[in-house]
């Protein structure tokens, strides 16, 4: 259900939001657009002073901080620490270490994992399984061809 809206309501929200009925709160816009189609002489008036106001804003520019306030500015902001303090460098070491040694794991569990066995392609999975399982062994493939 869409409120009514009065001339009041309607330059208030001209007053506050501009011209554009586009950039209105989304809940006042139906109810703007129909105001504006009920009495759009008195609507197009209120939306006139307030594109009036809006084009005065969009021409004015920000002033420029003085010099003055610039320094007092930068002159209270903090200052970085310079160097390196053994704190931090001992965090860095830390962290350098850690990422050596499980680098070095990595390397040492993938040889482990892909060093060769005298064994080669069925024969392998043969005994890998027979080793892993004693009840159950696969038939060796070259004896029966």
């Amino acid at each position: 259900m869409m409120n009514r809206m009065d001339a009041t309501r309607f330059e208030a929200l001209a007053d506050a939001h501009g011209a554009a009925i586009g950039r209105w709160p989304l809940a006042e816009q139906d109810a703007a657009f129909a105001y504006l189609a009920e009495a759009p002489e008195a609507a197009q008036a209120l939306l006139d002073q307030a594109r009036v106001l809006d084009e005065a804003l969009d021409t004015l520019r920000p002033p420029s901080p003085s010099l003055a306030l610039r320094d007092a500015v930068l002159s209270a902001a903090p200052r970085p620490k310079a160097g390196w303090s053994l704190g931090r460098w001992l965090a860095g070491a830390g962290v350098g270490a850690a990422l050596a040694a499980a680098c070095a794991a990595g390397v040492v569990i993938g040889v482990d994992i892909a060093a060769p066995s005298s064994a080669t392609g069925l024969d392998a999975v043969s005994q890998t399984v027979a080793v892993e399982d004693d009840w159950f062994a696969l038939p060796d493939m070259e004896s029966q061809s």
